[in-house]
């Protein structure tokens, strides 16, 4: 008869390397935010660039929803922002969400 090999790491172990409790509500966050065709559209535009709202605003769209699309990635920390007289521009937040954006992207293609 075959002897049962132990674990090798106790669960205390394993635990004590997990993210925290809020680190992981915010990571829920931003994955909510990926989580809309449209504003995962916005982000990838804003990987071409930094643009303003208006350049934004596609056939189908109105400024105010892309507003608040935007204000939706601002809040899970995607984009930042900046105002130049009248115009707001939007850009990634930094190369983190590039690379994440790029990652799901080629992932969702994989056969």
């Amino acid at each position: 008869m075959e002897t049962e090999k132990a674990c090798e790491h106790t669960p205390a172990e394993l635990d004590a390397s997990l993210p925290s409790g809020e680190q992981l509500e915010r990571t829920a966050e931003l994955f909510r935010a990926l989580g809309d065709p449209e504003r995962l559209r916005l982000l990838v535009k804003l990987g071409q660039a930094e643009r303003c709202v208006s350049e934004l605003v596609g056939d189908d769209d109105n400024f105010s929803t892309v507003s608040a699309r935007l204000h939706h990635l601002l809040r899970a920390r995607l984009v930042l922002r900046r105002r130049e007289s009248k115009h707001m521009y939007y850009r990634l937040a930094d190369e983190h969400v590039v690379r994440m954006v790029r990652d799901a992207l080629d992932h969702a293609d994989e056969p």
